[in-house]
Protein backbone atom coordinates (compact mmCIF):
# COMPACT_ATOMS: atom_id res chain seq x y z
CA UNK A 1 0.00 0.00 0.00
CA UNK A 2 1.31 3.43 -0.93
CA UNK A 3 1.73 5.82 1.98
CA UNK A 4 -0.24 9.08 1.95
CA UNK A 5 2.47 11.74 1.85
CA UNK A 6 2.20 15.43 2.53
CA UNK A 7 3.04 17.66 -0.42
CA UNK A 8 2.75 21.23 -1.65
CA UNK A 9 1.48 21.60 -5.22
CA UNK A 10 1.42 24.81 -7.25
CA UNK A 11 -0.57 23.78 -10.32
CA UNK A 12 -3.00 25.27 -11.05
CA UNK A 13 -2.78 27.03 -7.67
CA UNK A 14 -1.10 26.36 -4.34
CA UNK A 15 -2.46 23.14 -2.82
CA UNK A 16 -1.55 21.93 0.64
CA UNK A 17 -2.41 18.26 0.44
CA UNK A 18 -2.41 15.53 3.05
CA UNK A 19 -3.99 14.35 6.31
CA UNK A 20 -4.15 16.95 9.04
CA UNK A 21 -3.42 19.94 6.81
CA UNK A 22 -6.55 21.72 8.08
CA UNK A 23 -4.41 22.63 11.09
CA UNK A 24 -2.69 25.09 8.76
CA UNK A 25 -5.87 27.04 7.97
CA UNK A 26 -4.74 30.15 9.82
CA UNK A 27 -1.43 30.11 7.95
CA UNK A 28 -3.29 29.79 4.65
CA UNK A 29 -5.42 32.82 5.48
CA UNK A 30 -2.33 34.77 6.47
CA UNK A 31 -0.74 33.86 3.14
CA UNK A 32 -3.81 35.29 1.43
CA UNK A 33 -3.56 38.52 3.41
CA UNK A 34 -6.75 37.87 5.39
CA UNK A 35 -7.20 39.15 8.93
CA UNK A 36 -11.01 38.93 9.16
CA UNK A 37 -12.12 36.06 6.90
CA UNK A 38 -15.73 34.96 6.54
CA UNK A 39 -16.30 31.21 6.44
CA UNK A 40 -18.85 30.33 3.74
CA UNK A 41 -20.27 26.83 4.00
CA UNK A 42 -23.44 24.83 3.39
CA UNK A 43 -26.34 24.14 5.71
CA UNK A 44 -25.26 20.57 6.35
CA UNK A 45 -21.86 21.63 7.70
CA UNK A 46 -22.67 24.96 9.36
CA UNK A 47 -23.11 23.45 12.84
CA UNK A 48 -20.54 20.66 12.44
CA UNK A 49 -17.47 20.20 14.65
CA UNK A 50 -15.14 20.81 11.70
CA UNK A 51 -16.62 24.26 11.05
CA UNK A 52 -16.58 25.08 14.75
CA UNK A 53 -12.89 24.13 14.92
CA UNK A 54 -12.13 26.16 11.80
CA UNK A 55 -13.84 29.21 13.28
CA UNK A 56 -11.93 28.82 16.54
CA UNK A 57 -8.63 28.44 14.67
CA UNK A 58 -9.32 31.79 13.02
CA UNK A 59 -10.04 33.59 16.28
CA UNK A 60 -13.80 33.09 16.25
CA UNK A 61 -14.37 33.84 12.57
CA UNK A 62 -17.97 34.45 11.49
CA UNK A 63 -19.76 31.73 9.54
CA UNK A 64 -22.28 32.12 6.73
CA UNK A 65 -23.90 28.71 6.50
CA UNK A 66 -27.04 29.13 4.43
CA UNK A 67 -25.77 27.64 1.16
CA UNK A 68 -27.80 24.81 -0.37
CA UNK A 69 -27.23 22.50 -3.32
CA UNK A 70 -27.49 24.20 -6.73
CA UNK A 71 -26.75 27.63 -5.18
CA UNK A 72 -28.73 30.65 -6.35
CA UNK A 73 -28.18 34.39 -6.57
CA UNK A 74 -30.03 34.66 -3.25
CA UNK A 75 -27.32 32.59 -1.56
CA UNK A 76 -24.67 34.89 -3.00
CA UNK A 77 -26.59 37.97 -1.83
CA UNK A 78 -26.93 36.50 1.65
CA UNK A 79 -23.21 35.82 1.78
CA UNK A 80 -22.43 39.32 0.55
CA UNK A 81 -24.63 40.85 3.23
CA UNK A 82 -22.80 38.86 5.91
CA UNK A 83 -19.43 39.76 4.38
CA UNK A 84 -20.11 43.49 4.32
CA UNK A 85 -21.83 43.57 7.71
CA UNK A 86 -18.81 41.93 9.34
CA UNK A 87 -16.21 44.06 7.57
CA UNK A 88 -14.44 40.97 6.26
CA UNK A 89 -11.38 40.97 4.02
CA UNK A 90 -11.52 37.50 2.52
CA UNK A 91 -13.43 34.23 2.33
CA UNK A 92 -12.76 30.68 3.48
CA UNK A 93 -14.93 28.60 1.15
CA UNK A 94 -15.45 25.38 3.11
CA UNK A 95 -17.50 22.40 1.92
CA UNK A 96 -18.71 20.74 -1.25
CA UNK A 97 -18.99 22.29 -4.69
CA UNK A 98 -21.98 24.46 -3.82
CA UNK A 99 -20.22 26.08 -0.86
CA UNK A 100 -16.99 26.50 -2.80
CA UNK A 101 -18.76 28.12 -5.77
CA UNK A 102 -20.78 30.42 -3.53
CA UNK A 103 -17.78 31.42 -1.44
CA UNK A 104 -15.72 32.26 -4.51
CA UNK A 105 -18.53 34.34 -6.02
CA UNK A 106 -19.10 36.19 -2.72
CA UNK A 107 -15.40 37.10 -2.63
CA UNK A 108 -15.53 38.13 -6.29
CA UNK A 109 -18.63 40.30 -5.87
CA UNK A 110 -17.51 41.87 -2.59
CA UNK A 111 -16.10 44.95 -4.31
CA UNK A 112 -18.10 45.09 -7.54
CA UNK A 113 -20.74 47.66 -8.44
CA UNK A 114 -22.31 45.90 -11.42
CA UNK A 115 -24.95 43.14 -10.99
CA UNK A 116 -23.94 39.48 -10.78
CA UNK A 117 -25.16 38.43 -14.21
CA UNK A 118 -22.94 41.05 -15.89
CA UNK A 119 -20.02 38.72 -15.19
CA UNK A 120 -21.34 35.57 -16.86
CA UNK A 121 -18.66 33.61 -18.73
CA UNK A 122 -19.51 35.10 -22.11
CA UNK A 123 -16.79 36.52 -24.32
CA UNK A 124 -14.77 39.10 -22.42
CA UNK A 125 -17.47 39.98 -19.89
CA UNK A 126 -15.01 39.17 -17.11
CA UNK A 127 -13.13 42.36 -18.01
CA UNK A 128 -16.09 44.36 -16.70
CA UNK A 129 -14.99 43.51 -13.15
CA UNK A 130 -12.83 45.73 -10.96
CA UNK A 131 -9.88 43.47 -10.07
CA UNK A 132 -9.19 45.51 -6.95
CA UNK A 133 -12.67 44.60 -5.70
CA UNK A 134 -12.02 40.85 -5.67
CA UNK A 135 -11.27 39.49 -2.20
CA UNK A 136 -8.90 36.52 -1.64
CA UNK A 137 -10.21 33.00 -1.10
CA UNK A 138 -8.88 29.96 0.74
CA UNK A 139 -10.72 26.83 -0.39
CA UNK A 140 -11.28 23.75 1.78
CA UNK A 141 -13.08 20.95 -0.11
CA UNK A 142 -14.99 18.36 1.92
CA UNK A 143 -16.14 16.30 -1.07
CA UNK A 144 -14.07 14.85 -3.91
CA UNK A 145 -15.99 15.69 -7.05
CA UNK A 146 -16.44 19.16 -8.50
CA UNK A 147 -12.87 20.34 -8.15
CA UNK A 148 -14.20 23.86 -7.64
CA UNK A 149 -11.30 24.49 -5.28
CA UNK A 150 -8.98 24.89 -8.28
CA UNK A 151 -11.41 26.74 -10.54
CA UNK A 152 -11.71 30.36 -11.62
CA UNK A 153 -15.49 30.31 -11.77
CA UNK A 154 -18.65 29.61 -9.81
CA UNK A 155 -21.87 28.07 -11.09
CA UNK A 156 -24.90 29.98 -9.82
CA UNK A 157 -28.56 29.33 -10.61
CA UNK A 158 -30.63 32.19 -11.99
CA UNK A 159 -34.00 31.27 -10.52
CA UNK A 160 -35.88 33.68 -12.79
CA UNK A 161 -34.73 31.87 -15.94
CA UNK A 162 -34.07 28.42 -14.42
CA UNK A 163 -30.61 28.54 -15.99
CA UNK A 164 -27.28 27.85 -14.37
CA UNK A 165 -24.79 30.60 -15.14
CA UNK A 166 -21.01 30.44 -14.93
CA UNK A 167 -19.51 33.51 -13.24
CA UNK A 168 -15.87 33.78 -14.27
CA UNK A 169 -12.77 35.82 -13.54
CA UNK A 170 -9.10 34.73 -13.45
CA UNK A 171 -8.69 36.25 -9.98
CA UNK A 172 -11.40 33.98 -8.55
CA UNK A 173 -8.78 31.25 -8.23
CA UNK A 174 -8.22 30.50 -4.52
CA UNK A 175 -4.83 31.57 -3.24
CA UNK A 176 -4.46 28.36 -1.21
CA UNK A 177 -6.35 25.05 -1.23
CA UNK A 178 -6.27 22.82 1.82
CA UNK A 179 -6.88 19.30 0.53
CA UNK A 180 -7.21 17.25 3.71
CA UNK A 181 -8.68 13.75 3.25
CA UNK A 182 -9.63 13.53 6.92
CA UNK A 183 -12.38 16.08 6.24
CA UNK A 184 -14.06 13.69 3.78
CA UNK A 185 -14.13 10.60 6.01
CA UNK A 186 -17.68 11.21 7.21
CA UNK A 187 -19.24 11.48 3.76
CA UNK A 188 -22.14 9.09 3.16
CA UNK A 189 -21.44 6.33 0.68
CA UNK A 190 -23.85 7.68 -1.94
CA UNK A 191 -22.27 11.14 -1.81
CA UNK A 192 -18.82 9.60 -2.13
CA UNK A 193 -20.00 7.65 -5.19
CA UNK A 194 -21.82 10.55 -6.85
CA UNK A 195 -19.06 13.09 -6.34
CA UNK A 196 -16.41 10.57 -7.35
CA UNK A 197 -18.21 9.87 -10.60
CA UNK A 198 -18.44 13.63 -11.14
CA UNK A 199 -14.64 13.73 -11.05
CA UNK A 200 -14.50 10.88 -13.57
CA UNK A 201 -16.91 12.62 -15.95
CA UNK A 202 -14.87 15.83 -15.74
CA UNK A 203 -11.77 13.92 -16.78
CA UNK A 204 -13.58 11.90 -19.44
CA UNK A 205 -15.29 14.82 -21.12
CA UNK A 206 -12.13 16.92 -21.00
CA UNK A 207 -10.10 14.13 -22.63
CA UNK A 208 -12.71 13.64 -25.36
CA UNK A 209 -13.17 17.36 -26.07
CA UNK A 210 -11.71 18.43 -29.41
CA UNK A 211 -8.62 20.61 -29.58
CA UNK A 212 -4.92 20.33 -28.76
CA UNK A 213 -4.18 20.44 -25.05
CA UNK A 214 -1.78 17.64 -24.09
CA UNK A 215 -1.38 18.96 -20.54
CA UNK A 216 -5.11 18.62 -19.93
CA UNK A 217 -5.19 15.24 -21.70
CA UNK A 218 -2.43 13.83 -19.50
CA UNK A 219 -4.07 15.06 -16.31
CA UNK A 220 -7.44 13.71 -17.44
CA UNK A 221 -6.06 10.23 -18.16
CA UNK A 222 -4.35 9.99 -14.80
CA UNK A 223 -7.45 11.35 -13.07
CA UNK A 224 -9.57 8.58 -14.60
CA UNK A 225 -7.03 5.97 -13.52
CA UNK A 226 -7.14 7.26 -9.95
CA UNK A 227 -10.95 7.22 -9.84
CA UNK A 228 -11.08 3.67 -11.21
CA UNK A 229 -8.56 2.49 -8.64
CA UNK A 230 -9.68 4.36 -5.53
CA UNK A 231 -13.38 5.28 -5.77
CA UNK A 232 -14.58 1.72 -5.06
CA UNK A 233 -12.22 1.62 -2.07
CA UNK A 234 -13.48 4.96 -0.72
CA UNK A 235 -17.06 3.72 -1.03
CA UNK A 236 -16.32 0.36 0.57
CA UNK A 237 -14.47 1.89 3.51
CA UNK A 238 -15.10 5.56 4.18
CA UNK A 239 -12.18 5.68 6.62
CA UNK A 240 -9.64 4.66 3.95
CA UNK A 241 -7.47 7.78 4.13
CA UNK A 242 -5.33 6.80 1.16
CA UNK A 243 -8.39 6.36 -1.05
CA UNK A 244 -9.90 9.60 0.24
CA UNK A 245 -6.68 11.50 -0.48
CA UNK A 246 -6.39 10.06 -3.96
CA UNK A 247 -9.99 11.00 -4.74
CA UNK A 248 -9.42 14.60 -3.61
CA UNK A 249 -6.49 14.69 -6.03
CA UNK A 250 -8.64 13.26 -8.83
CA UNK A 251 -11.31 15.89 -8.23
CA UNK A 252 -8.79 18.72 -8.52
CA UNK A 253 -7.32 17.05 -11.60
CA UNK A 254 -10.73 16.87 -13.27
CA UNK A 255 -11.36 20.58 -12.78
CA UNK A 256 -7.86 21.36 -14.03
CA UNK A 257 -8.34 19.20 -17.12
CA UNK A 258 -11.70 20.63 -18.10
CA UNK A 259 -10.09 23.96 -18.88
CA UNK A 260 -9.88 22.18 -22.26
CA UNK A 261 -13.67 21.77 -22.37
CA UNK A 262 -16.55 19.55 -21.28
CA UNK A 263 -19.40 18.14 -23.37
CA UNK A 264 -22.91 16.80 -23.65
CA UNK A 265 -23.07 15.27 -20.18
CA UNK A 266 -22.62 18.62 -18.48
CA UNK A 267 -24.65 20.48 -21.08
CA UNK A 268 -27.67 18.35 -20.16
CA UNK A 269 -26.92 18.02 -16.44
CA UNK A 270 -26.95 21.77 -15.85
CA UNK A 271 -30.56 22.40 -16.95
CA UNK A 272 -31.67 19.12 -15.36
CA UNK A 273 -30.27 20.35 -12.05
CA UNK A 274 -31.89 23.75 -12.56
CA UNK A 275 -35.38 22.37 -13.23
CA UNK A 276 -35.40 19.27 -11.03
CA UNK A 277 -32.89 20.20 -8.29
CA UNK A 278 -30.92 16.98 -8.76
CA UNK A 279 -27.47 16.32 -7.35
CA UNK A 280 -25.01 17.44 -10.03
CA UNK A 281 -22.52 14.58 -9.73
CA UNK A 282 -25.25 11.96 -9.60
CA UNK A 283 -26.91 13.47 -12.67
CA UNK A 284 -23.62 13.32 -14.57
CA UNK A 285 -23.10 9.70 -13.55
CA UNK A 286 -26.54 8.70 -14.83
CA UNK A 287 -26.16 10.59 -18.12
CA UNK A 288 -22.65 9.41 -18.99
CA UNK A 289 -23.38 6.20 -20.97
CA UNK A 290 -26.20 7.81 -22.95
CA UNK A 291 -23.88 10.60 -24.12
CA UNK A 292 -21.09 8.10 -24.79
CA UNK A 293 -23.31 6.20 -27.22
CA UNK A 294 -24.22 9.40 -29.06
CA UNK A 295 -20.53 10.37 -29.37
CA UNK A 296 -19.20 6.90 -30.20
CA UNK A 297 -18.05 7.65 -33.75
CA UNK A 298 -15.88 10.51 -32.54
CA UNK A 299 -14.38 8.92 -29.42
CA UNK A 300 -13.50 5.34 -30.44
CA UNK A 301 -9.74 5.97 -30.36
CA UNK A 302 -9.94 7.98 -27.14
CA UNK A 303 -11.88 5.19 -25.44
CA UNK A 304 -9.24 2.69 -26.51
CA UNK A 305 -6.52 4.81 -24.85
CA UNK A 306 -8.62 5.18 -21.68
CA UNK A 307 -9.07 1.41 -21.63
CA UNK A 308 -5.32 0.96 -21.82
CA UNK A 309 -4.73 3.38 -18.95
CA UNK A 310 -7.41 1.66 -16.86
CA UNK A 311 -5.98 -1.74 -17.90
CA UNK A 312 -9.40 -3.03 -18.88
CA UNK A 313 -9.65 -6.66 -20.07
CA UNK A 314 -11.73 -5.53 -23.06
CA UNK A 315 -10.47 -2.56 -25.03
CA UNK A 316 -12.04 0.00 -27.32
CA UNK A 317 -15.38 1.73 -26.89
CA UNK A 318 -17.22 -1.45 -25.94
CA UNK A 319 -14.77 -2.26 -23.18
CA UNK A 320 -14.96 1.20 -21.61
CA UNK A 321 -18.73 1.30 -22.00
CA UNK A 322 -19.04 -2.02 -20.17
CA UNK A 323 -16.75 -0.74 -17.42
CA UNK A 324 -18.84 2.44 -16.97
CA UNK A 325 -22.03 0.41 -16.61
CA UNK A 326 -20.27 -1.97 -14.24
CA UNK A 327 -18.84 0.62 -11.88
CA UNK A 328 -22.19 2.40 -11.74
CA UNK A 329 -23.83 -0.85 -10.64
CA UNK A 330 -21.07 -1.49 -8.10
CA UNK A 331 -21.47 1.98 -6.60
CA UNK A 332 -25.28 1.92 -6.59
CA UNK A 333 -25.70 4.66 -9.21
CA UNK A 334 -29.17 4.68 -10.74
CA UNK A 335 -29.45 3.74 -14.42
CA UNK A 336 -32.15 6.26 -15.40
CA UNK A 337 -32.96 9.87 -14.66
CA UNK A 338 -36.54 9.07 -13.70
CA UNK A 339 -35.13 7.38 -10.57
CA UNK A 340 -33.86 10.84 -9.57
CA UNK A 341 -37.34 12.34 -9.87
CA UNK A 342 -36.76 13.64 -13.40
CA UNK A 343 -39.61 13.47 -15.92
CA UNK A 344 -39.67 13.97 -19.68
CA UNK A 345 -42.32 16.68 -19.61
CA UNK A 346 -39.70 19.41 -19.90
CA UNK A 347 -37.64 17.59 -22.54
CA UNK A 348 -37.89 20.35 -25.13
CA UNK A 349 -36.79 22.96 -22.59
CA UNK A 350 -33.90 20.79 -21.42
CA UNK A 351 -32.74 20.31 -25.01
CA UNK A 352 -32.93 24.01 -25.83
CA UNK A 353 -31.09 25.07 -22.69
CA UNK A 354 -28.48 22.35 -23.08
CA UNK A 355 -27.72 23.59 -26.59
CA UNK A 356 -26.78 27.07 -25.30
CA UNK A 357 -24.90 25.77 -22.25
CA UNK A 358 -21.17 26.56 -22.61
CA UNK A 359 -20.33 22.87 -22.10
CA UNK A 360 -22.09 21.91 -25.34
CA UNK A 361 -19.34 23.56 -27.38
CA UNK A 362 -16.83 20.99 -26.14
CA UNK A 363 -18.81 17.95 -27.25
CA UNK A 364 -16.83 15.79 -29.70
CA UNK A 365 -19.76 15.90 -32.14
CA UNK A 366 -21.63 19.14 -32.80
CA UNK A 367 -24.98 18.86 -31.02
CA UNK A 368 -28.32 20.52 -31.63
CA UNK A 369 -31.20 21.07 -29.23
CA UNK A 370 -32.96 18.12 -30.86
CA UNK A 371 -29.92 15.88 -30.32
CA UNK A 372 -29.66 16.84 -26.67
CA UNK A 373 -33.38 16.45 -26.13
CA UNK A 374 -33.15 12.95 -27.60
CA UNK A 375 -30.28 12.00 -25.29
CA UNK A 376 -32.22 13.36 -22.32
CA UNK A 377 -35.33 11.39 -23.24
CA UNK A 378 -33.25 8.21 -23.56
CA UNK A 379 -31.72 8.79 -20.13
CA UNK A 380 -35.15 9.30 -18.55
CA UNK A 381 -36.52 6.12 -20.10
CA UNK A 382 -33.35 4.02 -19.94
CA UNK A 383 -33.01 3.46 -23.68
CA UNK A 384 -29.50 2.23 -24.43
CA UNK A 385 -28.58 0.18 -27.51
CA UNK A 386 -26.59 -3.03 -27.22
CA UNK A 387 -22.92 -2.19 -27.62
CA UNK A 388 -20.43 -4.57 -29.19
Amino acid sequence: MTAVLKANWNYPTTIWAGPGRIAELAAACERGGMKRPLIVTDQGLAQSPMIRRASEALGGAAVFGDVQGNPTAAHVQGGLAAYRHGGHDGVVAFGGGSALDTGKVVAFMSGQTRPLWDFEDVGDWWTRADPAGIAPVVAVPTTAGTGSEVGRAGVILNQETHQKKIIFHPKMMPVVVISDPELTVGLPRWVTAATGMDAFVHCFEAYCAPGFHPLADGIALEGMRIVAAYLPRACANGADIEARGQMLAAASMGATAFQKGLGGVHAIAHPVGSWFNTHHGLTNAVLLPYVMVFNRAAIEDKCDMIGRVLDLPKRGFAGLFDWVLGIRRELGIEHTLDKLGVSADKAAIIGAEAEIDPSAGGNPIKVSAADLEGIFRSAVAGRLPAVA
